[in-house]
């Protein structure tokens, strides 16, 4: 988690996250904290929230017939959850989302287990059209308790160059 402090006064300071685009460089890895252990709360709203009628997220009886005898996360949370773990580390400066690609899930996570992500930088470059910002490209894995993956994919970013951000803009 990127966290820096501004100083905003006479013994004042205010807290700041997120990098902005020259901070990122190609290779790196952030390692994304807290983890989040999912409650079947968690599961059962998500799932319901989205409309997903498929039982195996939310009927315990049902989900006992199934190999995994017992209910599996909503794939899409494990990836909302994935993403909101990251972005104090790669986008809380981001202008744009501009995609995610290869989005694998290898592993079930269930209710229960704690989910842990982390980002290695693929690629970042100047963006053509907005000369103060730059495109980065990384790829976010996730990891059950056990240190199994459970889910991968790569995302594209717009992010802002140093003094483009709106939150410079607005003095935030």
């Amino acid at each position: 988690m990127v966290q820096k402090v501004k100083k905003v006064g006479e013994n004042r300071y205010r807290e700041t996250f997120g990098r902005s685009y020259e901070e990122f460089h190609i290779g790196d890895i952030y390692e994304h904290r807290p983890g989040r252990t999912i409650t079947k709360t968690d599961n059962t709203w998500f799932t319901l929230l989205t409309m997903n009628t498929h039982p195996m997220h939310f009927d315990d009886e049902y989900a006992k017939a199934s190999e995994f005898e017992r209910c599996i996360v909503c794939s899409p949370f494990t990836v909302a959850l994935m993403v909101g773990m990251s972005v104090t580390d790669v986008s809380q400066k981001a202008i744009a989302n501009l995609g995610w690609d290869d989005i694998k899930l290898t592993h079930p996570l269930f209710e229960g287990d704690t989910l842990t992500a982390e980002s290695e930088v693929l690629d970042k470059r100047e963006s053509k059209s907005r000369p103060g910002a730059g495109i980065v490209t990384v790829k976010t894995t996730g990891f059950n308790q056990d240190g199994q993956v459970v889910c991968t994919f790569v995302r594209k970013m717009l992010i802002a160059k140093e003094g483009h951000s709106v939150e410079e803009r607005v003095n935030y």
